[in-house]
């Protein structure tokens, strides 16, 4: 079945990814990024996989950005099907060294941005009484992990913000939200983050350096064969997965690694159902869809 799919953050990695998948497979896609100029990557890999897309302008940042992508989307397709939340921005630093531009940056990427853009696909899918949320977490939005605070911080949020929608808004208005949560992915990700260390002046000479050489040097053996990073296609195929599900979970990790990774924190209720469940049996006793 064909569905209008919102994606955002396609100008490469992961994004682009899920909307060559998406797009391959016959759903209408709207392929959103911050600067629709570097969408040349985007566009070659839609015309090698014989698929189509229609490219947006939208920055997560900006609410007058996301709420004019929504507003043409609607006008053209008459409705949101799915709305993927792919942007995002890595950050490594301790939170001692970062400044508070930097916090503010890594906060309103990975976090304000996610809600901004839901908030502007709810109104259309609640009317519609049907609609889905994919989000991309983290592994890092689940364990808390060296230098990774603030990222972990936002994606924490993010976890929390879907998972409260999922108590309410999901099982009264049949809108499913989803988090996606892998570990690392090879992909220009990576390198973005790398970049953005080495801006806010890279190693610094203090007592912290002694342990972000050790962890970087962690990260750096696991990014080999069998450790935690998968390629783009390999998570996009989840995405995809989840998509797919007529009762997709409220979590799902995107390798053994993961859910390894994770399994403290994930083993009583590894995709959130349960607690889902719990939530609405506290809260409402029963919860029956609202009709139009």
């Amino acid at each position: 079945m064909s569905r209008s799919l919102l994606i955002t953050g396609t100008s490469g990695g992961l994004g682009l990814a899920i909307v060559v998948k998406a797009a391959k497979a016959g759903n209408r896609v709207y392929a959103t990024m911050r600067d629709p100029s570097r969408r040349a990557a985007l566009d070659a890999a839609l015309l090698q996989a014989g698929a189509t897309a229609t490219v947006l302008q939208l920055d997560v940042r900006d609410q007058a950005s996301v709420d004019a992508a929504v507003a043409q989307m609607l006008a053209e397709t008459g409705g949101i099907d799915c709305l993927v939340n792919n942007a995002g921005a890595g950050f490594v630093r301790t939170v001692e060294q970062a400044s508070a531009t930097e916090i503010d940056w890594v906060l309103d990427v990975n976090l304000t941005g996610v809600i901004r853009c839901t908030k502007a696909v709810l109104p259309a899918m609640r009317a519609a009484r049907a609609g889905r949320v994919v989000t991309i977490s983290s592994v890092g939005g689940l364990v808390g992990q060296p230098f990774n605070e603030l990222y972990c911080a936002a994606k924490f949020g993010v976890e929390g913000f879907m998972e409260s929608l999922a108590s309410y808004v999901g099982p009264a208005f049949n809108i499913h939200f989803s988090l996606v949560e892998p570990g690392g992915i090879a992909s220009d990700f990576n390198a973005s983050v790398m970049q953005q260390f080495a801006a806010g002046g890279g190693m610094r000479q203090d007592d912290y350096l002694p342990l972000l050489q050790a962890y970087i040097g962690g990260v750096q053996s696991r990014a080999g064969a069998g450790g935690s990073y998968q390629t783009t296609d390999e998570v996009a195929d989840v995405v995809l997965d989840c998509l797919a599900d007529p009762k997709p979970p409220v979590r799902l990790r995107t390798s053994s690694w993961a859910e390894a990774f994770t399994a403290l924190k994930t083993a009583a209720d590894p995709d959130g159902r349960k607690l889902q469940a719990e939530m609405v049996a506290r809260n409402f006793g029963t919860l029956p869809l609202v009709q139009k």
